[in-house]
């Protein structure tokens, strides 16, 4: 292992051990058998040793999303990913607080990588009409609320104590930007066999309300699959503007 390895591997370690999550260059050393001017000359300062522990964290969560193979359900596929983040949270704490620290200015390039595999996983929902929001703009909800749903149980342990707050804070988030027929499935946990009238009548209601916006956004995403443009450039940003105001227009 080379030094600059060894010393990315101990201090990714004391990280996880430390009390508060920090660690001092001093410290690290120690435990790499280093010298200070051979972590300055790899890492050039404490904020560059910390910032190279946070691009070593986002590489391990992101290992296995990498790997998948996209499921048939891009649906499933969404929930399986936000499950897995809070899990990858729950088992590395201060690491993760480090990865989402605003002391961090600059985010890593692994953190944008995480943000196109979910806007991927949620295009595909939107090519089965399953969306009822842009992929974008549906990426930035899901990510933010996951995010913060993770911070919470691993900042506040004390006070988060119900283990289902994620899976609750989840369904919600994803009734908000998945069509009403998908959250009313059996297989996401909220649908319930033998609904009254009164209810059902609610959900064909929410079903018309949200027709437009969900094939607003599938027939933009298909647009965007296309083997060979059909519009012009400026055509397709006009288009593409139209799609996403009707696709996330604010609902009541």
């Amino acid at each position: 292992m080379s030094t600059k390895a060894r010393i990315l591997e101990v201090a990714a370690a004391l990280v996880a051990e430390s009390p508060d999550g920090d660690v001092s260059t001093r410290a690290v050393c120690e435990a790499a058998g280093v010298g200070a001017p051979a972590l300055y000359r790899h890492f050039g300062d404490k904020e560059g040793l910390l910032s190279a522990v946070v691009d070593h964290g986002w590489d391990r969560y992101l290992a296995t999303k990498r790997d998948r193979a996209p499921g048939t359900d891009p649906v499933q596929d969404l929930r399986d990913g936000w499950d897995t983040h809070v899990e990858f949270a729950l088992h590395n704490p201060n690491l993760y607080r480090l990865m989402n620290s605003p002391a961090m200015r600059t985010p890593p390039a692994a953190a944008l990588e995480s943000h196109r595999i979910l806007t991927a996983d949620l295009q595909r929902a939107a090519e089965h009409g399953k969306l009822r929001l842009a992929p974008e703009l549906a990426a930035q909800i899901i990510m933010s609320a996951n995010v913060g749903v993770a911070l919470m149980l691993v900042s506040r342990p004390a006070t988060f104590t119900d283990v289902s707050v994620s899976r609750r804070v989840r369904d919600a988030v994803h009734t908000m930007v998945f069509t009403p027929d998908v959250m009313a499935s059996p297989g996401t946990g909220t649908g319930t066999p033998g609904t009254p009238a009164a209810e059902a009548s609610g959900t064909a209601e929410a079903a018309d309300e949200s027709r437009l916006p969900a094939t607003a956004a599938r027939l933009n995403a298909l647009l965007r699959q296309a083997p060979a443009p059909v519009l012009s450039p400026a055509e397709d940003a006009l288009l593409t503007e139209w799609l996403n105001r009707l696709s996330n227009a604010p609902r009541s």
